[in-house]
């Protein structure tokens, strides 16, 4: 093989370093140094060098940014650092309240400086350099497992591939450097994709949001990179950075980060007191309308980083900072119609169709009424003016009606005495506000039990949407869980947008799911009250679906972290001869009803927490304390209720007490919910 002139090794160095230069300046700094058609130019030089000299690629080249092949699948990865979510406030009552719980950690009063940041609308990632390069970006999942979307972060240009160390000879241990910051898609972005999905015949994105969370779940990087998502970093992590005096503070980290090639939010501010903060806050409630992108609050957050090191964090949050929200926007709108919608369970829900209106950067056009007890209290009617918002930012409620506005001979809604897809009649329990219809055929049930059934946590049929889901019910085809079991090619091939081959890979996905676990199908015949974590318990105790089916209501309700509520709806859903009948159907296609003797093997003999003493205290996020204290024993583990020298592990919840402060006086080791769960996956 003919050697490669040093003058082409030195003539590729030199591209990369100018095109590095270039994107730093028009993607960070927004001050562009070169005419475009200069960039493509040498842009091209670069990747003809490259074509000509493969060996001479390197991940850190410009060309490198968007990946040839489409991923199959994201691996689950463990994040070197938790990435947590922020406590939210939501006025500066609030915020003064969150001061003064953090000052009651320390010993004596000391006067601190915030940093405020806006707080972007976008999706949170952890990245990771290994020697300057980067090796791994990752979403941030449940804050301790993300998924590895690294191709993807790539073809985000305000993220450098390689990080700029020159002139930091301050800081040495590069080996691993952790960056965190949110991807977002400016609204210019976000209008162009959203138009281009329209002329395609496409859905349009609902908000910014959930544009770059879907952007980055694409498993083809080039339509990652045609998106043009943003990037902006505020949370670097490098080992032994506060011992030096390069940064010691957040402002510093956040100077640094630039240095290093990354984008950082310029609005950003240094304050001296709460009232500059809130001045901050104030500024940018009305200013933010103007900025290029969705922003929902101001992030605070103590300067200091010694002293976000000694306060540490809660079960969920840190504690030396806070999501400062601004207050739900509110629109005026007019009810169009009020229709109502049939769910899983048979509740029926009330929704009001209104005019469309901008509401928090999305055009909202339903929003929910709840149940019949809402609706009279608005006394919501067909032609009402009212006023709309988002609650918590997410789901359009309506706040309440103008009735100054009202039309005449408007008349009152009255929830329908028969069910609306249906006919049959429906009930209303006396200790419950919600309406339901109690026909386990009734098509809405059906469709919304068989969406439950290939769910990811429960069977996880891959293929099987909504509009699938539609059409196999209103044609027929399916009638009941189990009737997806008896499709064929040929049926499925009849469908819309299903050919042969489609049709064969969903009848093999459909045949996958015949080997998920006895835990998995107890979840997914969505009993009501037994969520996924229930449902492995409930597995545990009864290993079959026959000691499950008969089971009194005194056996269910002893195991730990079963209450009454479960008990009776699980006992009483075996007491129906149409379920008993599926179940039937469910074990004659070979469904798995029971726990399998190699999985039962192995759960004796991989006792995790053998050995090791648990104290649970707090509130926890997800699980009720008898849930966790019941997985924790179904490990091996063992779970007392005080704290002694004797404990190893303290799980820690919201509001954990004095149990907290004498597991630290001893030293003992304090888990979250999260990493408590992690370890039991392990």
């Amino acid at each position: 093989m003919e050697a490669i002139k040093p003058e082409v090794k030195q003539r590729v160095q030199e591209l990369r370093q100018l095109l590095q230069k270039a994107s730093y300046a028009y993607y960070v700094l927004d001050a562009p140094i070169m005419e475009d058609a200069v960039y493509d130019r040498l842009y091209r030089e670069l990747q003809d060098l490259e074509t000509q000299y493969p060996e001479l690629i390197a991940p850190d080249s410009p060309t490198q940014r968007v990946g040839e092949k489409p991923a199959t699948q994201f691996a689950s990865v463990r994040h070197h650092i938790p990435l947590y979510s922020l406590e939210n406030a939501f006025n500066l009552e609030e915020l003064r309240n969150w001061d003064q719980r953090w000052r009651r950690q320390l010993s004596t009063p000391i006067k601190v400086e915030y940093v405020c940041e806006l707080k972007i609308d976008g999706n949170a990632l952890a990245l990771t350099y290994e020697n300057g390069l980067l090796t791994r970006g990752a979403t941030r999942g449940d804050g301790i497992t993300g998924e590895d979307i690294t191709q993807n972060v790539r073809t985000i240009r305000s993220i450098p591939l390689r990080l700029n160390l020159e002139g930091l000879e301050g800081l040495t241990n590069f080996e691993r450097v952790e960056v965190r910051g949110e991807a977002f898609l400016p609204l210019d972005a976000f209008q162009r994709i959203n138009e281009e999905r329209q002329k395609a015949g496409e859905p349009p994105f609902a908000n910014p949001r959930n544009a770059a969370a879907g952007t980055l779940r694409q498993l083809d990087s080039r339509i990652v990179a045609q998106r043009r998502l943003d990037f902006f970093a505020y949370t670097l992590h490098i080992p032994g950075m506060d011992d030096t005096s390069v940064a010691s503070t957040q402002w510093e980290a956040l100077e640094l980060l630039q240095r290093m090639g990354f984008k950082v939010n310029p609005e950003r501010r240094l304050c001296s007191s709460l009232e500059e903060v809130a001045q901050y806050y104030q500024y940018w409630d009305t200013q933010r309308l103007n900025l290029p992108y969705m922003t929902d609050g101001v992030v605070v957050k103590i300067n200091s980083l010694k002293l976000q090191e000694q306060l540490g964090f809660t079960q969920k949050f840190p504690r030396w900072a806070v999501a400062l929200k601004y207050a739900a926007q509110e629109a005026p709108t007019r009810v169009e119609k009020i229709i109502v919608n049939v769910g899983r369970t048979g509740a029926l829900t009330p929704l009001a169709q209104m005019r469309p209106v901008q509401l928090a950067g999305t055009t909202v056009s339903r929003a929910t009424l709840h149940n019949a007890s809402r609706v009279a209290q608005l006394d919501i009617r067909v032609g009402d003016t009212v006023i709309v918002r988002k609650a918590g930012e997410i789901i359009p409620e309506v706040v309440r009606v103008l009735k100054e506005l009202r039309p005449p001979d408007t008349q009152p809604f009255i929830m329908p005495a028969h069910c609306p897809v249906c006919g049959q009649p429906v009930v209303q329990q006396t200790q419950e506000a919600v309406t339901r219809c109690v026909n386990a055929s009734c098509p809405a049930i059906v469709k919304r039990t068989i969406e439950h059934w290939v769910s990811r946590d429960a069977l996880d049929i891959r293929g099987i949407g909504e509009k699938l889901v539609h059409q196999l019910v209103d044609k027929g085809l399916v009638r009941s869980i189990a009737d997806l079991y008896d499709l064929s090619v040929e049926q499925l091939s009849q469908l819309e947008r299903m050919g042969k081959k489609s049709a064969q890979k969903l009848v093999d996905a459909i045949a996958q799911s015949k080997k998920q676990p006895w835990s998995r199908v107890l979840y997914g015949l969505g009993i009501r009250h037994v969520g996924s974590v229930t449902a492995q318990i409930l597995a545990q105790k009864f290993k079959t679906v026959e000691q499950l089916k008969a089971a009194q209501i005194a056996d269910i309700e002893g195991i730990y972290g079963i209450g009454a509520e479960i008990a009776e709806s699980v006992y009483q859903w075996f007491r129906i001869d149409a379920n008993l009948n599926l179940i039937e159907r469910l074990q004659a296609a070979g469904l798995q009803l029971a726990v399998l003797e190699q999985d039962s093997t192995t759960v004796s003999k991989n006792q995790k927490l053998a050995g090791k003493t648990f104290v649970i205290t707090g509130t926890l996020p997800t699980l009720k304390r008898e849930e966790a204290k019941a997985l924790i024993q179904q490990a091996g583990g063992k779970v007392t209720d005080s704290v002694s020298k004797k404990t190893d592990y303290l799980v820690v919840g919201e509001d954990p007490g004095s149990k907290l402060e004498k597991a630290q006086s001893l030293g003992i080791t304090q888990l979250s919910e999260g990493q408590l769960l992690a370890m039991l996956a392990s």
